[in-house]
């Protein structure tokens, strides 16, 4: 079965995008839920009794008439408990070590991003990575004095009786963090704020207190730490521990009873404040009773409690874990309530004898491990890898990424047509075992599997595609693989026009790439990635330098070319790729562009220009190593950026910004048409303006620029000369396939659809990344014209150079594997309000521009070497 080239790609990303999801889909794990929906109205598990009747069949009364949660985002524990909260906050330190209160350290679990840290919080459930989407709806981003609206009408809602529950989200501190750092003077001004808040409240309700009978319950926590970097997201202990503050007048300590902070988890909130308001634990909870709010309760109290938080942990492991039975938790429980139901019929027998007691304090030391087990349970459960959806993912992704790579000399031929082998017999005998060998596996899995497996829950019909799709691929994969290897056979029977040593640059990519992929497994390459990649770009660097002087110096000169021939450079549209039935074969091609040509004929400043490329990459990438640092190890050190993001210094940031701008028109306008250069100027244009109006650099005729707007309407601007410019370039993209001149059409509209894309990531780009972006540019138009060109390097080499800069790139814009350093301010980028689809967009683009603007100049550079 012959396939067009275009048929074949699309067929292949269809399949390539379903390994991913698959591969996600195990990747990311089901979170822990429970299937029953009529909890709440259902009537609480009945107290233990072993035969005797027992009249608490009810929930407990309340313990707290009020409660009042403060949430300080990004309060670490040391703000708290360290010496800047013995400076700035005397009168929390006081409650922590004299007054009536318990203190503990509430470890957050990551992603220690908001969103799912306030919903362990309020839920008691654990929320995975796949939450941290979610976290993107942020308006408060978008101010900058978020805390006085919080405060505003605190007194009058403290005057008011109307209420039980209060909440107050303070968001100051993690703004100060993201800019400033942990030790920025500011962080002790607002601590010293959130202390004056703390006391008002408290002293609010102790005078409320005089005239009620059940006392108050005052909560200071945090949803999440700060780095050293001021950000957050990872699992630094900086970013997980997080301070815990009890405060009550029924917390009255003893003189000299000292209370030291204990570790604790933060889904214990959401159980303890259930009981502590009377009210059902939440069915989704993972968290346990924190003892000490009920310590001073009767035994009978406490062991009820503790019961209904263990029967609401076991419901919750039996809905999730099928052989919950087998669980060390599920039998501690039971072990727990055979003995709480003694406990009670000794109790009701009105013993109140020391064998009571005793048997009382080990009923509840049974509850407490019982919790902690079945805690642990639910978080493997919540953390359980669907490995064999992954395993299942990852093959499908890499049997069509090998097919792909077999594929590309093919697939870039004019008219190229791919023979896709589906009836021979050798095919169809191989078919029929692979898939007979899955179909066993798949059984065997199924069968044995303890977990849940996404591709267990399938039917047999769906699991029998996905098996036959993995054998298709998997013949496909070696079909073309013989192809390939039977070709090699017959070019090494001509001398002529076969030679099997690699080069240095061959050696460099293959065990670079190897390297990169042996590096992934420990854990410290992955958190300092980008020092891998910085080395591989210099080292390309250099392997090109030997290659460009040995060509020029010791005169390496090449045969003549049959098939290919380098015209004016990069601006020239004339085809490069004659038509297979004109007597060029497709293999030949990506043999003979390989070979490089003789450098000899390059005279004056071109020669010197060829000869200094690789120096001159050599030394953007220096300085753009100097903007911004990023990793784990040194990411708080200074660098070039922030001291261009500081506020004496916006008169240089702004010039920077303009210069950047400028010369980003100026190196990628060439090759657009006269309506594309025209609304690419006028978008680059709208960015200085947008950035001016929201107070990032100055405009030149107004220094004191003060809120000219919100920068919605200039962003929007620019997105609408995005939009355009990308419409130009698929519109003449389309017209290449039905127009006989239609390569020009095609170079063109490709070229347009980069510079669009250009365009947006100025717009999401902060000003002091803008250089990065040039940069960008500026190597890749030197790498195109005085290095691929005149080498005659490859499709797989110039590939495989893409891929890496690209990566590179990544990180220097500041990124880096720690969730912490995604900017998600971009996904704000022209929108008043959130909006969910935009936003992820922006925020995914801003994110992985290096990457997707060098695969965008890959796409673009191929298609214009080679017809259809």
């Amino acid at each position: 079965m012959r396939l067009g080239s275009g048929t074949f790609a699309a067929c292949c990303i269809v399949v390539e995008v379903l390994g991913v999801a698959l591969f996600l889909r195990g990747f990311f794990p089901t979170p822990v839920r429970s299937s029953s929906r009529t909890e709440h109205q259902a009537e609480p598990p009945a107290e233990p009794s072993a035969g005797a009747s027992s009249n608490w069949t009810k929930l407990p009364p309340p313990l707290f008439r009020k409660v009042v949660i403060i949430l300080i985002d990004a309060l670490r524990d040391d703000f708290v408990f360290g010496s800047k909260g013995v400076k700035f906050m005397p009168y929390t330190t006081y409650l922590v070590e004299k007054g009536s209160s318990y203190s503990f350290v509430a470890e957050a679990k990551p992603p220690t991003v908001t969103m799912p840290r306030i919903k362990a919080l309020v839920t008691g459930s654990l929320p995975g990575f796949i939450d941290v989407i979610r976290n993107l709806n942020s308006p408060a981003l978008l101010e900058d004095n978020v805390d006085d609206n919080v405060t505003r009408h605190l007194d009058e809602v403290l005057r008011r009786r109307d209420w039980e529950v209060l909440i107050l989200h303070y968001l100051g501190l993690d703004h100060i963090g993201h800019i400033s750092g942990p030790n920025s003077p500011l962080i002790g001004r607002k601590l010293s704020e959130m202390d004056s808040i703390l006391m008002k409240i408290h002293t609010s309700l102790l005078s409320e207190e005089r005239e009620t009978i059940l006392p108050s319950l005052l909560v200071l926590c945090s949803d999440h730490g700060m780095s050293e970097t001021g950000s957050h997201g990872a699992s630094s202990t900086e970013e997980v521990n997080t301070p815990l503050i009890l405060i009550s007048s029924a917390f009255e300590r003893k003189p000299g009873d000292t209370r030291h902070p204990q570790r604790v988890q933060q889904t214990d909130l959401a159980a303890t404040l259930a009981i502590g308001l009377g009210l059902p634990i939440p069915k989704t909870s993972m968290g346990s009773l924190l003892l000490p709010v009920v310590e001073r309760k009767p035994m009978r109290e406490q062991l009820r409690f503790l019961h209904l938080n263990t029967v609401q942990l076991s419901k919750l492991l039996k809905e999730n874990v099928p052989s919950y039975q087998k669980e060390p938790g599920f039998q501690q429980f039971k072990m727990s309530e055979k003995l709480h139901g003694n406990w009670i019929k000794l109790y009701l027998e009105e013993n109140n004898s020391e064998v009571l007691s005793n048997l009382g304090i080990k009923v509840r030391r049974q509850y407490l491990d019982a919790l902690r087990t079945l805690g642990l349970s639910l978080s493997r459960q919540a953390a359980q890898y669907d490995i064999y959806s992954m395993v299942v993912g990852a093959v499908t992704v890499l049997e069509v990424l090998t097919l792909l790579l077999l594929s590309v000399p093919q697939a870039l031929s004019h008219k190229a047509e791919l023979e896709v082998t589906l009836s021979s017999p050798v095919f169809s005998l191989l078919f029929y075992l692979v898939s007979l060998i899955l179909w066993a596996l798949h059984v065997t899995v199924c069968t044995s599997a303890e977990g849940s497996c996404y591709l267990c829950s399938l039917s047999w019909p769906a699991a029998g595609i996905v098996m036959m799709l993995i054998s298709a691929l998997l013949c496909a994969v070696l079909s073309a693989l013989t192809k390939v290897m039977v070709s090699g056979q017959l070019l090494s029977q001509n001398p002529a026009h076969f030679n099997s040593r690699w080069s240095e640059l061959d050696l460099l990519i293959f065990l670079g790439t190897m390297g990169h992929i042996l590096s992934l497994g420990a854990s410290s390459f992955i958190e300092e990635e980008h020092q891998t990649w910085y080395f591989l770009v210099n080292t390309l660097c250099l392997a090109l330098c030997i290659k460009i002087y040995r060509n020029c110096f010791l005169g390496d000169d090449c045969e003549p070319q049959h098939c290919l021939h380098v015209e004016e450079g990069f601006d020239s549209a004339a085809p490069t790729l004659h038509d297979r039935n004109a007597g060029c074969d497709v293999s030949e091609l990506n043999r003979v562009t390989k070979r490089p040509t003789s450098l000899g004929m390059l005279r004056g400043s071109e020669k010197w220009m060829v000869l200094a490329t690789p120096w001159l990459i050599l030394a953007c990438c220096r300085l753009l190593r100097s903007l911004n640092q990023t990793g784990v190890q040194w990411a708080h050190r200074p660098d070039l950026g922030h001291w261009l993001t500081s506020s004496d210094h916006k008169t240089e940031l702004s010039v920077l910004a303009a210069l950047s701008l400028a010369t980003t028109f100026a190196l990628v306008q060439r090759r657009c048409s006269l309506t594309s250069k025209l609304a690419l100027a006028l978008g680059l244009l709208g960015v200085y303006c947008y950035r001016a109006a929201i107070g990032n650099v100055l405009f030149p005729w107004q220094p004191d620029n003060k809120d000219v707007s919100k920068g919605v309407t200039e962003a929007r601007l620019v997105h609408a000369f995005v939009l355009g410019i990308l419409f130009m370039g698929t519109k003449d993209l389309l017209k290449s396939r039905v127009v006989a001149s239609g390569f020009t059409a095609k170079t063109v509209g490709s070229w347009e659809v980069h510079s669009g894309l250009v365009l947006l990531a100025a717009l999401l780009f902060r000003p002091h990344n803008l250089p990065v972006l040039v940069f960008s540019l500026l190597i890749q138009t030197i790498m195109t014209k005085f290095v691929w060109k005149p080498l005659r390097h490859g499709v797989a080499e110039i590939t495989v150079m893409h891929y890496w800069f690209g990566q590179a790139f990544f990180y220097f814009q500041g990124n880096s594997n720690n969730i912490a350093t995604v900017d998600i301010s971009a996904g704000f980028v022209g929108l008043d309000t959130y909006m969910e689809i935009p936003a992820m967009f922006l925020t995914a683009f801003a994110t992985y521009t290096g990457p997707v603007l060098w695969a965008s100049h890959l796409v673009t550079f191929l298609s214009s070497e080679t017809r259809r």
